[in-house]
């Protein structure tokens, strides 16, 4: 059995440590940066990413994250988690995390009331999955080494590279889990690799 944390500092943590735990691993959700070394990988959910950035600075979490993804281990960022992730975000002077070679545009599909579902091909996870977008932002641009994984209307919302995984939208609010599972198997790999090393 694997241990995925869900970095717990703000947003839709719970609901992303449920998804884990559909897919019958344990889930733990990282308040503390010393957890990080408990755990297999590590999902940065939705809320809002200037908050998040705030918190992650407060409790003094930047340099573990940083330490965890230079371990090797996957990350998986959803909506605000993905903003983390890309290296660069339309409209601001500095990005967060810089870990994935990505341009993001914020708040892209509008406020919150304009929310909606909608069923998207995910490559190499599904071709039905059932998508729920709030206040979502998309990836505006990948360079060669980031691979597109689903679009919605021409916009880039799901994206990989190597050890990054990252989705526009909010897998942990539906019953479906594939996309999770998705990055469990990757961790899974991963966790092998690392072993045989």
């Amino acid at each position: 059995m694997l241990t995925i944390g869900v970095l717990g500092l703000q947003g839709a943590f719970r609901e992303h440590k449920q998804s884990v735990e559909a897919c019958g691993h344990e889930a733990i959700i990282v308040k503390k940066k010393e957890q990080l070394t408990e755990i297999d990988g590590l999902v940065l959910p939705g809320g809002e990413s200037t908050t998040m950035r705030r918190l992650i600075d407060k409790y003094d979490f930047f340099d573990a994250l940083r330490q965890f993804e230079q371990s090797g281990k996957p990350i998986f960022g959803t909506c605000a988690g993905l903003i983390l992730l890309a290296k660069k975000i339309n409209g601001q002077a500095d990005a967060h995390l810089k870990l994935m070679d990505m341009v993001v545009e914020r708040n892209a599909f509008g406020r919150q009331r304009d929310s909606f579902e909608t069923q998207l091909e995910i490559k190499g996870v599904a071709d039905d999955f059932e998508a729920v977008f709030i206040r979502a932002p998309f990836i505006a641009e990948v360079k060669e080494n980031t691979e597109v994984l689903a679009t919605y209307q021409d916009k880039i919302v799901a994206a990989q590279q190597g050890q990054f995984l990252a989705a526009a939208f909010h897998p942990e609010l539906t019953d479906d889990h594939r996309l999770m599972q998705y990055f469990i198997d990757q961790v899974k790999k991963n966790k092998l690799k690392l072993a045989t090393n």
